[in-house]
């Protein structure tokens, strides 16, 4: 009877680990997803930028208006 109840006890930890290695899954999944929308996000911002030359920008020219 002790045998057949540590196997209980393993095959419930076994379920509760499978549960949570598929979230887990699905966290990076989202994740990845996240950054890849980001890195798209970036990349377009990079090619409407004016100064996209690379050239130095003047701090003085990102002042605002009422200085």
């Amino acid at each position: 009877m002790d045998t057949e109840q540590r196997l209980n006890e393993v095959e419930i930890k076994l379920s509760y680990t499978e549960d949570l290695l598929d979230e887990l899954n699905l966290t990076i999944y989202r994740q990845q997803e996240q950054i890849d929308a980001l890195i798209r996000q970036v990349a377009s911002l990079r090619q409407q930028s004016p100064d996209s030359g690379g050239a130095p920008r003047n701090p003085q020219d990102e002042l605002p208006p009422h200085y």
